[in-house]
């Protein structure tokens, strides 16, 4: 279990990430994205996760660049992971997709990619791409989002490469149970997009129960839930104060009770789209 917002997991194929980073979705390219990035990696976060479709890699590539120059830090130092598109899936567009998101970022290589989607009859096409990346040392790692059993299980059957991780909704009243489970036993870290249910479950009377309880937020305990249950955390803002505070999490441990009540919540709601039905 990490300690320390550094504290890195090793993935499947010996490569170490973060166990925590900061999301982008919905930060406006520029300056907002811009300042979160650098107010993340002011505090000492070291893992950026953005998209194709999130429109900001610019603005995340010049964060970076700025904070390599201005920080202390190397390109090592920092965990970079971004994602294909689905209008771009298939193996050849895949491979321009990925250029071009390098060629945004300004980057030599990004540390993860992932597939965004599991867009049907071309995910597979789209996987051979990202085993070709990886071979040449494009992306140190290569992964899935938003996979469930059925789609991992139709793509271990052709894949030469096993992802690394796998991103998925994942929140209190989505908990995934039985996904993190097959991802456990097939080597396949679990990562939580809207850790925190977009903001909807804020307000939520059991979590600000148990987050009085430990003198934290409601969004402090559903992180720390989620790295108790062994998933990575990438929790989105663009407010300084709101970073630093979803970082602090590391000075309080939930105890069982705590983790029982909060699995308990499970109504497999998403907020987001389901994977097996989805229109984006």
């Amino acid at each position: 279990m990490p300690n320390h917002l550094q504290d890195t997991v090793t993935l499947n194929n010996g490569v170490k990430m973060p166990w925590f980073g900061l999301g982008v979705y919905l930060a406006k390219e520029g300056a907002e994205v811009e300042n979160a990035v650098k107010a993340a990696i002011d505090y000492g976060y070291r893992s950026i996760d953005t998209a194709a479709a999130y429109h900001n890699e610019e603005g995340v590539g010049r964060a970076v660049t700025q904070a390599i120059q201005h920080n202390g830090l190397s390109r090592e130092n920092l965990f970079i992971t971004t994602k294909v598109w689905n209008s771009d899936q298939g193996y050849e567009s895949t491979l321009e997709a990925f250029e071009k998101s390098l060629s945004r970022l300004k980057l030599d290589y990004v540390d993860l990619y992932l597939v965004h989607w599991p867009v049907k009859e071309k995910y597979k096409d789209t996987w051979k791409a990202l085993e070709k990346i990886y071979k040449e040392g494009k992306a140190r790692a290569i992964g899935v989002s938003n996979f469930q059993i059925h789609h991992l299980e139709d793509l271990l059957q052709d894949s030469e490469v096993v992802p690394t991780v796998n991103q998925v909704e994942l929140h209190p009243e989505l908990t995934q149970k039985e996904l993190l489970q097959y991802c456990h036993d097939q080597g396949i870290r679990l990562e939580a997009w809207s850790p925190l249910g977009q903001g909807n479950l804020l307000d939520h009377e059991v979590l600000q129960g148990i987050a009085k309880k430990h003198g934290k937020s409601v969004a402090q305990v559903i992180l720390r839930w989620d790295l108790q249950n062994g998933v990575v955390v990438i929790p989105k803002s663009v407010n300084p104060d709101r970073i630093a505070q979803n970082g602090n999490i590391f000075d309080f441990v939930l105890d069982a009770d705590d983790m029982r009540t909060i699995d308990q919540l499970n109504r497999n709601r998403r907020f987001g789209s389901d994977p097996d039905n989805f229109n984006i």
